[in-house]
């Protein structure tokens, strides 16, 4: 099995997300939407059928596993086989104290894909032992820049 762990905020879309009470969720930088690299996503991933998807986003957390799985389009949506927090033998307060490449480390251990990589804007706390599976976007470019989109073709054609 070929995963790809991915994140949401600094990847598909502007990091400057943010969670209100009375507008929900929003970003906080003008002229952005959600979602809005998401094509290139699709794009990438298309000489690929058999790369599937675990979502790694803190989205998981806030909105639960379907409703975040639903902000993809159908052909990612297709892809996703799961998600990092999701575990019976996971500890919320226990997950969220984790760094997200400890979060992704874990998940890999659990699931033994035979390759995987992992798209974050969020390099903190990354086991050296794994961090050359990490393409580290920029949280105001994600997957628009050229260069991270480079990258991702290069590991792509690794797997």
């Amino acid at each position: 099995m070929k995963i790809l762990y991915l994140d949401y905020n600094g990847v598909l879309h502007d990091d400057k997300v943010i969670r209100n009470r009375k507008r929900g969720l929003y970003i906080a930088t003008p002229d952005r939407s959600f979602f809005e690299w998401m094509p290139i996503l699709e794009e990438l991933l298309a000489p690929y059928p058999d790369v599937k998807i675990v979502l790694s986003t803190c989205w998981i957390r806030s909105l639960g596993f379907d409703a975040t799985r639903h902000e993809l389009s159908e052909a990612l949506q297709e892809r996703v086989i799961g998600a990092t927090f999701l575990h019976p033998k996971l500890d919320a307060a226990e997950f969220d104290m984790l760094p997200r490449g400890m979060q992704v480390w874990n998940d890999v251990e659990r699931r033994k894909p035979s390759s995987w990589f992992a798209i974050d804007d969020d390099a903190f706390g990354w086991p050296e032992r794994c961090r050359d599976r990490l393409i580290e976007t920029k949280g105001h470019l994600g997957l628009s820049d050229p260069l991270v989109q480079d990258h991702v073709r290069q590991m792509l054609a690794s797997l």
